[in-house]
């Protein structure tokens, strides 16, 4: 049977057996006619001329064309699934579509903000409770990179004031202690007197309280971290991970030490540091260049 011709029969089936709805099916016929124009260019007429092979010539075909990672996913999907049905008609002996896997997609990470923005949104903190409860947490997200559930699950003991530092409890129950900045002890110092006042009797051990007081949840965080942004006139919305994101950046900027980030960020891998905070493999040998000895001589002996 004609490629074509096999293609048209298998998205009757989709249709009439599958009752998939049209918005998925004209995904599938899209993804197919793409397919099919691959299949003419190399001279594939049936369905069981293809291989494994050439399924992987499409995808990378695909893939240098600028089609992403999510996309080719999703053809792989559609073409699994056709062949699957070719497979049971008697129109292929196997899947050849079976085992392969697109590139995945790059993590799609915040913006950091600048270090000009991070300063407008930090500026002129507003004395009331709610005001004073807000700057700390903008501070301490900044100050130390912490994780939106970290910040919110910290209790008043958490911080040693003294030696400024705190401990949070990360991913996998893992803890860690990180420095805090001058200005969010400040802003800490700050808010816990106000919280005091708010609520001395509330015996909540949670560092960050609501109006009722109690513990403030993650998405009340969120919305509060908004709208501090609105506030202060920044020109995009503002979330925990992009002052998170922001701090990593500022400081790997400032000191290029890509191993003293890992650590403050609680990152189990150094790969996720170097995603995280966008340094390519470029940078990355500009340190090797400046630090290496040997890197030093041989740079020497070559000019």
């Amino acid at each position: 049977m004609p490629l074509a011709t096999s293609v048209s029969e298998f998205l009757d089936y989709l249709q009439s057996a599958r009752r998939l709805s049209p918005h998925t099916l004209s995904g599938y016929r899209r993804d197919l006619e793409q397919f099919l124009g691959f299949c003419d260019s190399q001279g594939f007429t049936r369905p069981g001329d293809i291989d494994m092979a050439a399924i992987r010539h499409f995808i990378s075909q695909r893939r240098a064309g600028g089609t992403g990672g999510r996309s080719l996913q999703r053809q792989l999907s559609a073409l699994r699934t056709y062949f699957n049905y070719q497979v049971r008609i008697g129109a292929c002996e196997n899947n050849p579509a079976v085992g392969i896997q697109a590139p995945k997609s790059p993590k799609r990470l915040p913006k950091a903000l600048s270090p000009e923005d991070m300063e407008q949104m930090l500026a002129s903190p507003e004395d009331s409770w709610l005001g004073l409860r807000d700057q700390a947490i903008a501070e301490l997200f900044y100050s130390s990179g912490l994780r939106l559930t970290e910040l919110a699950t910290l209790n008043t003991d958490d911080i040693r004031f003294q030696e400024a530092l705190i401990t949070v409890t990360g991913k996998g129950s893992k803890t860690r202690t990180v420095p805090v900045g001058r200005m969010a002890l400040k802003a800490l110092r700050q808010w816990l007197k106000a919280r005091h006042l708010h609520c001395p009797d509330s015996g909540e051990t949670a560092l960050f309280l609501s109006q009722r007081g109690q513990r403030l949840s993650t998405r009340s965080i969120q919305s509060r971290l908004k709208l501090l942004g609105q506030k202060q006139g920044l020109y995009q919305p503002v979330h925990p991970h992009m002052l998170r994101h922001s701090f990593a950046s500022h400081l790997l900027e400032s000191s290029s030490d890509l191993r003293a980030v890992q650590e403050l960020l609680g990152h189990a891998n150094l790969s996720t540091t170097q995603v995280y905070t966008h340094l390519d493999f470029q940078h990355l040998s500009k340190v090797y260049d400046k630090s290496h000895p040997r890197a030093a001589r041989r740079k020497k002996e070559s000019t």
